[in-house]
């Protein structure tokens, strides 16, 4: 086993593979940065709230008022870095963590997308994706590889096999599966597209999309992973992708797992499409086609590097199932639901009315969370409980500066999930103001009266 394993850390592949995903993947930052901006979305979701929900330990990092355009312009500039090969490693850190400071900023804007864009760009920081077609190797010939070790580029394959593999696994539960929820109440509100929309009124259409979306996660790695199922699974992919995309407002997405799923292809390929690119570009990139090999050298420093590579992974092959920790239904506690590639699984909405009392006077003010928060906030406040307690205690501060006496915060809070009619979420009896937040079972969220069976 050992010696299989040393075997495999010698075998060498083209570098092109890894030059292509990191030229498709930093210009897809950058234009998703430039697309960001242009919407006016750094105004709306950090500039104009007052308030920002934040995650828990990294409550320091907010945004940094009209500062903050100048963070998504060096995530920007740090992307474009990246995608040329241009002082790559010090892009490559400058755009993880700038993208990634971007993405804490405010959890109301979480997308499992998100997660992955930063994931590959710590990875990136370890490999050496600008060993060739890089500003970096044609400036410095010594700096030019033309094989590099494989495991580099079975790293990124097994960052995208995940995120495929494990939204298939989450999509293997009788809310989904049995129901067809919550597709049986979004694909309904797509009937005036042309041609198919009055399909998606259909009962057997919600099920037929609900059961192919849970095998196409399933087995789009493996497709892609083998040379005869190759195209097949590359046309699935962007199928797929393209039809959702037509659905739901997804963003880009789409467009990012399309082009990252090129990485399954032959070196060859991605040749083809570079040497294409130089040609357009009028630069002469047969400069990379004598390069030599980088191979893995069993030294202290490289045997550190692979280590930490390693612990990276497993790390992220275990962490989406911290849900299991937690006791009650995952959809309704949302507790470990995060960072897990559960991907437009469910369908809650919910009511949320804020008290806070004088525990001197008892005199109660009933709160309007529109004085604090945007509608875009309060509608996601509204059924996910870390919001609730970070927005109580956010009631707390405020109305204990306002003169309030030791404020108490309590909540009427309802929540409707996939369909089903609304019950009571929160415990109206417990001050929210004196509970802390923590990695522990939040006991104040009242069990659900149904089941959801499956993983």
């Amino acid at each position: 086993m050992l010696l299989r394993f040393k075997n495999y850390l010698n075998t060498t592949t083209e570098s092109a593979t890894l030059a292509f995903f990191r030229l498709a993947f930093g210009l897809m930052m950058f234009f998703s940065v430039i697309r960001f901006a242009s919407f006016g979305w750094i105004e709306k979701f950090y500039i104009k709230p007052q308030f920002h929900f934040t995650y828990y330990g990294f409550e320091w990092i907010k945004p940094l008022g009209n500062y903050t355009y100048l963070l998504f312009a060096v995530c920007g500039l740090s992307a474009l870095l990246l995608a040329v090969g241009y002082k790559y490693r010090i892009a490559a850190v400058t755009f993880f963590l700038s993208f990634t400071y971007i993405e804490l900023m405010d959890k109301t804007t979480y997308l499992n997308h998100y997660y992955f864009i930063s994931i590959v760009a710590f990875l990136l920081i370890f490999l050496p994706a600008n060993a060739s077609f890089s500003v970096d190797a044609y400036k410095n010939s010594t700096r030019n590889y033309q094989r590099i070790p494989v495991w580099s580029v079975d790293a990124v394959k097994l960052i995208l096999g995940v995120v495929y593999f494990y939204a298939g696994l989450a999509k293997l539960n009788s809310d989904w599966l049995i129901e067809a929820m919550p597709l049986k109440m979004w694909l309904p509100m797509n009937s005036g597209m042309p041609i198919v929309g009055s399909f998606f009124n259909e009962s057997w259409i919600h099920y037929a999309f609900s059961w192919c979306g849970a095998v196409y996660d399933l087995t789009i790695p493996f497709l892609l992973l083998y040379k005869r199922t190759r195209i097949l699974g590359f046309f699935l992919v962007v199928f797929f992708h393209v039809f959702t995309k037509m659905l739901f407002p997804i963003g880009v997405f789409p467009y990012v797992m399309i082009i990252s799923t090129l990485i399954f292809f032959s070196s060859d390929f991605h040749k083809k499409i570079l040497f294409w690119i130089g040609n357009v570009l009028k630069i002469d990139f047969k400069v990379f086609e004598n390069g030599k090999a980088l191979l893995y050298e069993f030294t202290l420093s490289h045997k550190l590097k692979l280590s930490f590579i390693v612990l990276f992974l497993v790390i992220q092959l275990a962490f989406p199932f911290r849900y299991l920790l937690y006791p009650g239904e995952l959809f309704w506690t949302e507790e470990g639901f995060r960072f897990s590639w559960r991907v437009m699984l469910m369908e809650k909405s919910g009511y949320t009315q804020f008290k806070v009392t004088d525990s001197v006077t008892k005199q109660t003010i009933m709160v309007e969370n529109s004085q604090f928060l945007t509608p875009f906030q309060e509608k996601q406040m509204s059924f996910q409980p870390d919001f609730i307690l970070e927005y109580a205690h956010f009631l707390r501060d405020y109305y204990k500066k306002a003169g309030v006496t030791d404020p108490e915060v309590r909540v009427d809070s309802y929540v409707a999930l996939n369909g089903r009619l609304s019950q009571r979420y929160i415990n109206p009896d417990v001050d929210l103001a004196k509970e802390k937040e923590s990695f522990k079972h939040k006991t104040w969220i009242l069990p659900f009266t149904d089941e959801i069976k499956g993983l």
